[in-house]
């Protein structure tokens, strides 16, 4: 019989808010701000800390990122989503 494996609720909720996320971005639900944001908050990162231990932006860079502002590169997205396993892709357009 396999042993259930014990998670500790901060991980337990990282864990149902990664599922969440991936959810929204599946259904096209969420724009790829939000989502940065929302990886970036699951996390218990700053802007700043964010900005330096991840994605390797600066703050500014990252709030615009996350405000659906400025027009940044494909690879800041792809630093920006990578600890979460993700890069940016095409996806069909809902009517």
């Amino acid at each position: 019989m396999p042993k259930n494996k014990l998670v500790a609720p901060e991980q337990e909720s990282f864990i149902q808010g990664r599922n969440a996320l991936l959810e929204r971005i599946n259904h096209g639900d969420i724009s790829i701000g939000e989502a940065i944001r929302t990886m970036r908050e699951l996390l218990g990162m700053t802007q700043t800390e964010y900005g330096d231990k991840v994605a390797k932006v600066s703050r500014k860079a990252l709030s615009q990122l996350e405000n659906n502002q400025g027009d940044p590169r494909l690879s800041t997205i792809n630093r920006c989503c990578k600890a979460f396993g993700l890069e940016a892709g095409l996806v069909q357009k809902r009517l």
